[in-house]
């Protein structure tokens, strides 16, 4: 990779490199004066020591960390206006993100005993050739991995907790289906003494007063389905009211509002394009 060759002949670079391997290049493309947005993990948290526990590597630009804005818009659209650097979140982290960021916002669930149960379709496992994700493996398999261990839940109470100013801890499981692209997770959370005030409309009312104006949130009285959502850049999501608990659906394409979509519309965000620019 020559740094200063791109530079000459491009203003932003979309990093799509492993992690580690990410973390090495950056700063070489930031240093040749190129905006970047990073779609690996390398710089969505804070704490280096939370990313070696989690990454398993020493991270060797932490000075960076803390500092680099989060891509998901929708929260912090104000701190990606001219930045230099955005973490462009993961197809897990967004979908559950966005779908509790409402709520714990107002205040209105419990920001502890959150669970959520994310299911991803087989492209979200990248494309080197994996026995996990075989056809034989695949096909007509439901299957959990990473239980009690994935690395996007220290990445969801991280950047929930600064959205809602409140220190939140989720339990996340992820599951493989048998299907190619996008994402759906429904999540459990209690009502707190606000939230346990309101009816099932209600609370399906402040999650649209929330997102009001946003392009690419869709808050629907339906249930969400994978396919409501395949080839967009848009999250749906829903809710319905158990007795003194929410269950919140959130579903969208991990290709799309997951990992490349959101990653254009930070750069229309960063470089001051409209918003929905080549984005359906």
């Amino acid at each position: 990779l020559d740094a200063a060759k791109m530079a000459d002949g491009c203003d932003v670079a979309f990093c799509c490199l492993p992690h580690v391997a990410s973390m090495e290049t950056v700063p070489r493309l930031l240093e040749e004066g190129l905006r970047v947005v990073d779609l690996s993990a390398d710089y969505r948290l804070t704490d280096p020591v939370v990313y070696e526990q989690w990454y398993g590597h020493t991270h060797t630009d932490p000075t960076r960390l803390g500092s680099t804005v989060y891509g998901l818009p929708e929260l912090f659209r104000d701190r990606i206006v001219g930045v230099d650097l955005v973490a462009n979140p993961g197809c897990y982290t967004s979908t559950s993100i966005l779908a509790l960021a409402p709520l714990l916002h107002e205040r209105l669930v419990e920001p502890r005993g959150i669970i959520i149960d994310a299911k991803s379709g087989v492209s979200g496992a990248g494309r080197s050739p994996k026995v996990g994700t075989l056809m034989a493996e695949v096909n007509e398999s439901v299957a959990a991995y990473a239980v009690g261990g994935h690395r996007h839940q220290p990445e969801i109470d991280e950047v929930l907790s600064s959205a809602s100013g409140q220190a939140v801890s989720v339990l996340f499981t992820p599951h493989l289906m048998p299907m190619d692209r996008g994402i759906l997770a429904t999540i459990y959370a209690d009502l707190s003494e606000i939230g346990r005030e309101l009816s099932q409309d209600d609370l399906l009312g402040a999650m649209r007063a929330f997102y009001e104006g946003e392009p690419f949130i869709t808050v629907t009285d339906q249930l969400p389905a994978t396919k409501h959502v395949s080839g967009t850049n848009r999250c749906r999501m829903s809710l319905r009211r158990v007795e003194d608990r929410v269950i919140v659906l959130s579903t969208l394409d991990n290709l799309l509002k997951g990992a490349s979509g959101v990653a254009v519309q930070n750069f229309n965000v960063m470089c001051g394009y409209p918003e929905t620019t080549a984005l359906v």
